[in-house]
């Protein structure tokens, strides 16, 4: 296997699919520090969220935003400090604020160095000779876009990884590199697997696999062979598998470690369940919607959706809905495609309407979600079985509508119960959404709490478990070792 990886290591070449790093990228000011507390209001702020690298936060994010509230932090996006001086006290304590700090990293993560293959390479980017990394203080390989990147968490993860060690990152951090694995909280195994997916499924005479069975195989083979895999029988290795179809050959053999996926659709059990693995968002297609102060009565559109309606499992629904709201003026539900324009129009679409619906397909979850929440549009969710990324510190009813599929299908149900949701009610949900979209936001460099901080903040807090069930497998390892002499 490692013969094999480095032979195709070798015969990279490089192509032009990078793009150059703004030197200056501005940062997201999420809470601002009244002047009077300064320092003093910092450390006990930082003492409270991080308890060291050993330790792990306890607080959920409404417990933070309470609390920062009761010390006068603010979350509108204002700054107390905008008026300072960049040499002030209380500039130089906001930009250290801003930086990331390795010694308070939640999650300390130790990463393959698989050869490009099965990262960057998979969308052409060549290596220098013997290197498997790109330089990101020059040049960032160029992710596909379009429909690609809805799954692209993969790319911007890795991305967070290899710059954590910069000098000079901006932004706070929630994990940081480490190069011993026994340091390490976590392994991180940087396949891209949704993209492999989605560009290397097809199988190509004369061969008999495609690529992407190949990677997987090779993968597999390779992760059983390390030393990090065998020391806890891979439960603290982090897999990438957001797509729902992405790594169907390897996941039952990778099954102990922790998969960050979409949803748990297609996934038994006893491969993928809540209580190990991890929901991360998709990344929205749709433009964001900046400086949003459209309001209620802006937002001609009632109800909003576009997308497949004859879908197959639960997405039957789809069309029993069609047919119920399709002749309801204020209501906009058409078939679309995956398309540049479909996108732009979706885009405008979802901007000017108070709500809109977010349906199962071909599993509970859906782009669609995540595209309405960048939109400020109020998700109406009606899928049952959706699982829905950091619920455990996000409360979604306070900026979704949830709906039983059951009651969905009754007529007059849904629109009735909508329109029933007033001016009032919508703005409170609406400026929630507002206040929590930052948490959906894949970028590089991250910033502070946004979706790549957030899916490495859940990581962690399935660290103390992780580390429960190592400490038990072990209870009887001495009894075992003295059998096997006997």
């Amino acid at each position: 296997m490692q013969t094999t990886l480095a032979e195709t290591e070798r015969s990279r070449e490089r192509v032009s699919m990078d793009i150059e790093i703004s030197p200056s990228i501005p940062q997201r000011n999420t809470y601002s520090l009244p002047c009077l507390l300064g320092i003093p209001l910092l450390i006990l702020f930082s003492g409270l969220i991080l308890f060291g690298s050993g330790g792990r936060s306890l607080f959920t994010e409404s417990d933070l935003l309470s609390s920062l509230k009761n010390f006068g932090f603010t979350d509108n996006g204002s700054s107390l400090f905008r008026d300072q001086p960049k040499n002030s006290p209380e500039a130089l304590i906001l930009d250290e604020f801003k930086k990331c700090n390795p010694e308070k990293a939640v999650l300390k993560v130790f990463m393959y160095d698989l050869p490009s293959d099965f990262h960057f390479g998979l969308f052409n980017w060549k290596g220098k000779k013997n290197g498997s990394w790109p330089d990101l203080h020059s040049v960032v390989p160029r992710y596909p876009g379009g429909l690609y990147q809805q799954h692209s968490i993969e790319y911007w993860l890795t991305l967070d990884l290899l710059s954590s060690t910069f000098p000079d990152r901006p932004g706070p951090c929630s994990a940081i590199r480490v190069e011993n694995s026994e340091e390490a909280d976590v392994v991180f195994v940087p396949f891209f697997s949704s993209l492999s997916y989605d560009l290397h499924s097809d199988v190509k005479p004369p061969h008999k696999k495609s690529k992407n069975q190949l990677l997987q195989k090779q993968l597999v083979e390779f992760l059983i062979a390390q030393e990090e895999w065998k020391r806890y029988g891979g439960r603290d290795h982090v897999i990438l598998a957001h797509h729902p179809a992405s790594m169907l050959n390897a996941r039952m053999k990778l099954s102990p470690g922790v998969f960050i996926l979409s949803d748990f659709a297609r996934y038994p059990s006893n491969i993928a369940n809540v209580e190990k693995d991890i929901i991360a968002p998709y990344k929205h297609v749709v433009g964001a919607f900046v400086n949003d102060s459209s309001g209620f009565d802006s937002r001609p559109t009632l109800l909003y959706f576009r997308g497949g309606i004859k879908r197959k499992d639960g997405g039957f629904i789809r069309k029993v809905l069609f047919d119920l709201l399709k002749d309801e003026e204020d209501v906009h539900f058409t078939s679309g495609i995956p398309s540049k324009d479909g996108i732009h129009n979706a885009t405008q679409g979802m901007h000017m309407s108070k709500f809109c619906l977010n349906i199962a397909g071909d599993t509970p979850s859906s782009n669609r979600l995540f595209d309405a929440i960048a939109s400020h549009c109020i998700p109406v969710i009606i899928s049952d079985d959706i699982d829905l990324p950091y619920e455990d510190v996000l409360d979604y009813s306070e900026f979704c509508v949830f709906v039983r599929s059951v009651d969905a299908q009754r007529k007059g149900f849904l629109i009735n119960l909508i329109r029933s949701i007033g001016k009032d009610e919508w703005t409170r949900m609406w400026r929630r959404l507002k206040q929590i979209a930052h948490h959906f936001e894949f970028q590089y460099p991250s910033r502070e709490n946004d979706a790549v901080q957030m899916t490495w903040q859940a990581v962690a807090r399935k660290v103390p478990a992780l580390r429960l069930k190592v400490h038990k497998s072990r209870r009887f390892s001495w009894s075992d070792m003295w059998k096997g002499s006997e």
